[in-house]
């Protein structure tokens, strides 16, 4: 006989506080507070990705700021556990232990979370990790806001009392996110191993890194050794790695003085290096490129990237809010290998003769889309053969099915694309 297992279904307990959410220009949203009561001020961001809200908030590259989701319903699937691991031993439905996000803002709380790994529901997870949470409030308007006028900082408080807006402005007044150093909250602290000790062995340079990106370069075949975001490229090379992988992570790129050094060093020593995200934006500092800061950053699950090593579109997950100057990337010895179809940023780079490569984007997901899962395959095959010239094999089967189709409506949909946001910019104008 088999027996089906009941479906667990929850109800919120950790609900109804009273909550504002307040900007730094002065604006204010009312709305019914969840979670942990208490006040925190932080740079208020928004992701347009539909589900996956427990990897987005365990996301390390989250550290500092205040989410916004832009999908409306939140919450009806719960909490899974974190004892559930996958083959590597890794926690399978988040990416970090504990939740990165200072605070969380939504548009409606599920009542409800029914699913059959749920334990919890969001407002009980939110309250045990002491996190405020904030719903019922225009979650379109505060989204539009924050794409025509650039992220803000902003202040949640949440009370089982009525709230006095002096004590938001007070937190404002105080509050920073620029120029902060984020590494010593979400690296490691000492060398973390993953995997058989018998295997090769990749570095992973810890600034913020998710555990997918550590799943995946086991996927591949390798070990991991995870170590602080600070080791020098003499640590770093102790442990005779086969190659490194610099992680994603939060804030801005130059504060992380320390790793670029060493991302330096493995340039001019021409050790096989992957950057990802925050990564991506160290090695092109370290290569001698600049970066910046972009106006409400690309947060998502459906960002399309064009590799133009065979002028493929990409859909891909992405969480960053800095981006790297192209000029200044034409005396570096890199060049462009991925440009995001939407504003034309450079979502990608490989050097043109060292075996390196970095992206913008998270070829990991989690959550999202895994077309860009080849990144880490790619990565493998630099690791064995080097850098080539010519396109891979899994990029060439890739090129002859774009060919099928031509290559024509890809170039016509992105120059397309180009001519509406100019369009947009002229009425903005107006």
């Amino acid at each position: 006989m088999v027996r089906v297992q009941k479906i667990p279904t929850l109800k919120q307990t950790y609900t109804g506080y009273a909550a504002k959410l307040m900007l730094e220009d002065g604006t204010v949203f009312d709305g019914t507070g969840f979670g942990y009561p208490s006040g925190i001020a932080g740079e208020v961001v928004f992701n347009t990705g539909m589900v996956g809200y427990t990897e987005t908030l365990t996301d390390p590259s989250y550290r500092g700021q205040i989410l916004c989701l832009t999908y409306p319903l939140v919450g009806n699937y719960g909490v899974p556990s974190y004892d559930i691991k996958d083959e590597y031993g890794l926690p399978k439905f988040f990416e970090s232990d504990r939740i990165q996000v200072k605070g969380l803002i939504i548009h409606d709380l599920s009542d409800i979370a029914s699913h059959w790994s749920c334990i919890k529901t969001l407002d009980q997870w939110l309250y045990e990790e002491k996190m405020p949470g904030i719903y019922n409030i225009d979650t379109r308007e505060l989204t539009k806001k924050l794409r025509k006028h650039g992220v803000m900082m902003g202040a949640i408080v949440v009370s089982e009392k009525a709230i006095n807006e002096s004590l938001l402005k007070k937190m404002l007044a105080s509050a920073k996110y620029e120029g902060l150093n984020f590494m010593p909250e979400v690296s490691t602290k000492g060398a973390q191993e993953y995997g058989d000790k018998g295997k090769d062995c990749v570095v992973v340079l810890d600034t913020g890194v998710k555990y997918s990106i550590i799943r995946n370069i086991m996927r591949t075949g390798y070990r991991v050794v995870r170590l602080p975001w600070n080791a020098t490229y003499e640590q770093t090379m102790s442990y005779n790695p086969k190659g490194v992988v610099i992680s994603n992570g939060p804030g801005d790129p130059k504060v992380c003085t320390n790793t670029i050094k060493t991302a330096s060093k493995l340039i001019n020593m021409s050790t096989p290096t992957l950057g990802i995200c925050l990564g991506n934006q160290i090695l092109a500092l370290a290569g001698g490129a600049n970066t910046y800061k972009l106006r409400f950053g690309h947060r998502g699950q459906n960002k399309p990237c064009v590799n133009l090593r065979n002028n493929q579109v990409y859909v891909t997950s992405q969480n960053h809010g800095y981006g790297i100057d192209p000029k200044s990337l034409d005396k570096t010895g890199f060049k462009v290998w991925f440009s995001n179809a939407d504003d034309n940023t450079v979502e990608g780079f490989e050097h043109k003769s060292k075996p390196i490569i970095a992206v913008q984007f998270h070829p990991e997901a989690s959550p999202g889309p895994y077309d860009c899962m080849f990144v880490f395959d790619r990565f493998r095959e630099i690791i064995a053969n080097g850098m080539r010239d010519e396109t891979d094999p899994e990029e060439a089967a890739q090129l002859q099915s774009v060919k099928k189709t031509t290559t024509k409506p890809l170039k016509k949909f992105v120059i397309n694309k180009k001519n509406r946001r100019e369009k947009d910019r002229q009425e903005m104008k107006q």
